[in-house]
């Protein structure tokens, strides 16, 4: 299918009006869309989001802390003195997570322990890949890193494990972290529980995008870091492009995102479900669904509007459900083809002939597979990790691992002979490249 391929079926989208209604149909039309301008994803004006980046880098620049501790009053609504959390802060947040979450918690750490335990990779040992040639690889964990954990309008203690157990594993020395302060000014319990029960007692109460230049510009109260690992919003992640030139980062991030394909057996209860559990992240988030049966279609949107009536995130899943959408398709295959241009970063199967399908997904980070996979299985216990590449990057980028705490560094050794084999393929090649000091540093050798 082409990307200008203009989509003939019925798009139903799903907007908010359609929910708060007491109107049994719902809004539906043949759509002139391409492609490319349906699955693009909802977004603030680019230059709206590069000025006010812009600005909070300035400050920080100019300002350093106070800047720092300004625009934490601005965006957060938090005055801070001291930007690390106190030992007696450490110490309350212990005794108010009941015994039932601590051992959820600790599942969950020896699940995901065991994982990236397992994506360990050893060294290449020395190779002769020809007479007297020696190569090989070895790695070294980056020495300074940062990670981000949101925690200002949900606590996502989650991202703790996620984050911090891949850093230990590769034996990283300089691990810090951070995350914003609630509107009591207090990092929640259940973050400093989790960062406790994994011996780190030293966590930074700010986030947004001033912490990334933070990180990245060194202050005197936050030090610098050779990579930034953060997942986040449109302004954490044109901060992050921004400071790219002076350390690393993990991956772009924009607000999260999943693409549901079912048939007409597919159970709509748990499709809703799937849907509305992502929808609840933030009102930036997308929700697709792509189904062959058009009363199943129905049937997701009947459940949808039933299942939010308690949800306490009410309103920022049913902002979320003004970036989304359905699709009417003629065929799972359609519907792959569609998931591949929107390369999704969770992708979830609830059709009964997954398995004939896997071959043909190429652009998706995470893919649950039939209807006992729910995504928020994974986004706390199921062992891999949830800190992935949105807005379309599962095409380029890939999930955080313990490889991304690594770097390697590549080694060769020639003998004297080997080299004189080696000696006039060399001088020919850098003779034809006008690289004179090349061929020389050869020649000299003989």
């Amino acid at each position: 299918m082409e990307s200008g391929f203009l989509l003939n079926n019925l798009i139903i989208m799903l907007y908010i009006k359609w929910f708060i209604s007491e109107k049994s149909e719902f809004n539906e039309f043949n759509s002139s869309f391409t492609l490319n301008s349906l699955l693009s994803r909802p977004s603030q004006s680019k230059v709206y989001v590069e000025n006010v980046v812009n600005l909070i880098e300035n400050d920080v620049i100019l300002y350093w802390d106070d800047a720092i501790k300004e625009l934490t009053k601005k965006f957060d609504w938090v005055n801070l003195d001291n930007f690390l959390v106190s030992k007696n802060e450490f110490d309350e947040a212990i005794k108010e997570v009941d015994d039932k979450l601590k051992t959820a918690i600790w599942i969950s750490k020896n699940n995901i322990e065991k994982f990236h335990q397992r994506q360990k990779i050893k060294n290449l040992e020395p190779e002769e890949t020809s007479l007297w040639v020696y190569c090989w690889r070895e790695f070294r964990a980056i020495e300074s890193v940062w990670l981000y954990v949101p925690g200002w309008t949900a606590s996502l203690f989650s991202s703790v494990l996620m984050l911090w157990i891949p850093a230990i594993i590769s034996w990283c020395k300089n691990i810090q972290i951070c995350t914003p302060a609630n509107k009591e000014w207090k990092v929640s319990a259940e973050i400093l529980y989790t960062a406790n029960l994994l011996w780190i007692r030293k966590i930074y109460k700010i986030g947004w995008a001033q912490a990334i230049f933070a990180m990245a510009y060194w202050t005197k109260q936050v030090s610098k870091v050779d990579k930034i690992f953060w997942p986040w919003n449109a302004f954490v992640t044109e901060a992050k492009l921004k400071v790219s030139k002076f350390c690393a980062i993990d991956m772009p991030a924009w607000p999260s995102e999943v693409l549901v394909i079912a048939d007409e057996k597919s159970n709509a209860k748990f499709i809703a479900s799937d849907l509305i559990s992502q929808a609840e992240h933030g009102n930036d988030s997308q929700c697709v669904l792509l189904c062959n049966s058009m009363q199943k279609i129905k049937d997701v949107l009947f459940e949808c509007k039933n299942q939010l009536i308690n949800l306490p995130r009410q309103e920022i899943a049913l902002k979320a459900l003004e970036n989304s959408f359905a699709i009417f398709v003629d065929s799972l295959e359609q519907a792959i083809i569609i998931s591949n241009q929107y390369a999704p970063e969770h992708l979830i199967l609830h059709f009964e002939e997954w398995k004939s399908y896997l071959k043909d997904i190429n652009n998706a980070w995470s893919v649950f597979c039939w209807s006992f996979s729910p995504e928020s299985v994974w986004d706390y216990s199921s062992w891999t990790n949830h800190t992935l590449p949105t807005s379309g990057f599962a095409k380029s980028y890939s999930w955080i691992w313990v490889e991304s705490f690594w770097k390697w560094i590549t080694f060769q050794e020639l003998s004297k002979q080997w080299l004189e084999k080696l000696k006039d393929t060399v001088e020919n090649m850098s003779l034809r490249e006008w690289l004179f000091g090349h061929k020389n540093a050869v020649s000299v050798r003989f």
